[in-house]
């Protein structure tokens, strides 16, 4: 965490130095996720999960010229997985906060451009979903013993014109916490148990400009940045 919060401050830095350009960015996003979950020695199934509501992001982006930059801020989402073996299935998800930092290439002035970047995210609300004959229980709780703190991630994308852009995103930890002993629904559990629960998800998100932008050199490029970015 020291290291991302160092990166941080190094990124805003050479914000000063070197941009050409500085913008922010508000996005929204339309998670589809899956794990790998594997319990003592076998691998368990896993469905999709999809998931709008509650992500939101707030960017800031700094074009160094019109074909390199990098961007960074701060991002809520509502992640998690579900796991079906038969006649129980259980949704596990917890709402977090991210901070990124991402370097993108492209052409800037036509909204189009490839990016990728690491990220740490805090889980600071848990919730659980038990569905077993007919019957549904649910748990919730914030900053939850059940998952990891922080959890890394890297991902890379591609941004489209018009504000779309599409992102595949692996998370580097494990999301359940495997120290954990405790009761889940009346049942004791040991998540040690948990040989790998690790997070993967391909999202949709749509980027509105919030700021026009502000020139911090003289920039040959004429770049034309639409409303809806």
């Amino acid at each position: 965490m020291k290291k991302m919060l160092l990166i941080c401050a190094l990124f805003f830095a050479l914000s000063e130095t070197w941009s050409q350009k500085i913008y922010s960015l508000s996005s929204g996003e339309m998670i589809f996720s899956w794990a790998d979950v594997k319990y003592q020695n076998d691998d368990i199934p896993v469905n999709l999960r999809f998931s709008m509501f509650f992500h939101w992001g707030q960017y800031w982006h700094v074009d160094v010229t019109n074909n390199i930059g990098l961007y960074s801020g701060f991002a809520i989402r509502n992640v998690g997985y579900i796991t079906d073996q038969s006649n129980y299935k259980m949704k596990r998800r917890s709402y977090t906060i991210g901070v990124p930092i991402v370097l993108k290439i492209g052409a800037f002035s036509e909204n189009f451009y490839v990016f990728g970047g690491g990220e740490y995210e805090l889980l600071f609300h848990y919730k659980q979903k038990l569905f077993t004959d007919g019957e549904k229980r649910k748990f919730s709780e914030f900053f939850s013993d059940r998952t990891k703190r922080f959890i890394p991630s890297l991902f890379t994308g591609i941004q489209f014109p018009k504000g779309i852009n599409i992102k595949f995103k692996y998370y580097l930890d494990n999301f359940l916490n495997d120290d954990f002993i405790g009761n889940d629904f009346g049942d004791l559990v040991n998540y040690s148990d948990y040989k790998q629960t690790q997070m993967y998800y391909i999202s949709l998100s749509f980027n509105f400009k919030t700021s026009k932008g502000e020139k911090k050199a003289p920039d040959k490029t004429k770049a034309q940045y639409a409303n809806l970015y």
